[in-house]
């Protein structure tokens, strides 16, 4: 079973977490996500804050593994972007220990949250790189240029694999954006979203239900190979990756 605790922020509710509620929240914890807002007035007490957090995921749950965001980066000036990231990762790192912590510069306005929540994501996945190298493996044999596993809930991505690279590094969450607002489109005529196929003269695109918790999308640049047989592709490999999702269900 999974828990998600969304805790606020205001202090009140701070306070409330390390007293009559620390056990419940940070007992059998897998993840901390903590949220720094980058223009925040009071860094001495959000350091506080989050290094009581870290005190109570030590006492309760030592092998969780912790995210920081700085959000809202898109109010920095583009050229103190970088600088000032690079200045509160260090700090945090350093205020982290003993524990591990991974950090990203974050906005609604852009790519970087989707990127971090997928990088996030991904990094739960027991047995990441064995699902990377399967679909690696599954792409060379049907010819494929890239094939990505999305999250069905999310449209997070969860894996991927591209022979070559890429000029365009937030493809990702374009095509997730899309397929969103097809899907939102799908539920107004109640109509459920299943497959989609884009084809022109330089490359076809084929998004397909998966395992039960995934979408495919396989990107071909042979557009002379019919649809039909990528598709047939597609579901033949179901069963084979549905096999690898229970393996890594039971060991999460």
């Amino acid at each position: 079973m999974l828990n998600l605790w969304d805790c606020g922020g205001q202090e009140a509710f701070m306070e409330n977490y390390f007293e009559s509620q620390k056990q419940t929240i940070f007992r059998n914890v897998e993840v901390l996500i903590y949220v720094f807002d980058v223009e925040s007035r009071e860094l001495e007490k959000d350091m506080h804050y989050y290094q009581s957090c870290l005190e109570a995921i030590l006492q309760n749950s030592p092998n969780a593994r912790v995210f920081c965001l700085i959000h809202k980066m898109d109010l920095v000036q583009d050229d103190q972007r970088e600088i000032i990231f690079r200045e509160r990762e260090e700090d945090l790192k350093k205020w982290s220990k003993p524990l591990d912590c991974t950090c990203f510069g974050t906005s609604i306005w852009d790519e970087t949250l989707y990127k971090a929540w997928s990088r996030i994501v991904t990094e739960l996945i027991p047995n990441v790189h064995k699902l990377e190298d399967n679909l690696k493996e599954f792409a060379t044999i049907i010819d494929a240029d890239e094939v990505l596993l999305f999250e069905r809930a999310t449209f997070l991505v969860i894996s991927h694999y591209r022979n070559g690279t890429h000029r365009d590094m937030n493809r990702f969450e374009k095509v997730s954006n899309i397929i969103k607002q097809f899907k939102l489109s799908c539920s107004k005529v109640a109509a459920q979203f299943q497959s989609m196929e884009v084809r022109n003269a330089t490359f076809a695109a084929f998004i397909d239900t998966f395992t039960p918790n995934t979408y495919c999308m396989v990107i071909m640049s042979d557009a002379s190979i019919p649809s039909a047989i990528t598709i047939l592709n597609i579901r033949n490999a179901r069963k084979h990756f549905e096999k690898l999702e229970k393996i890594n269900e039971g060991q999460s």
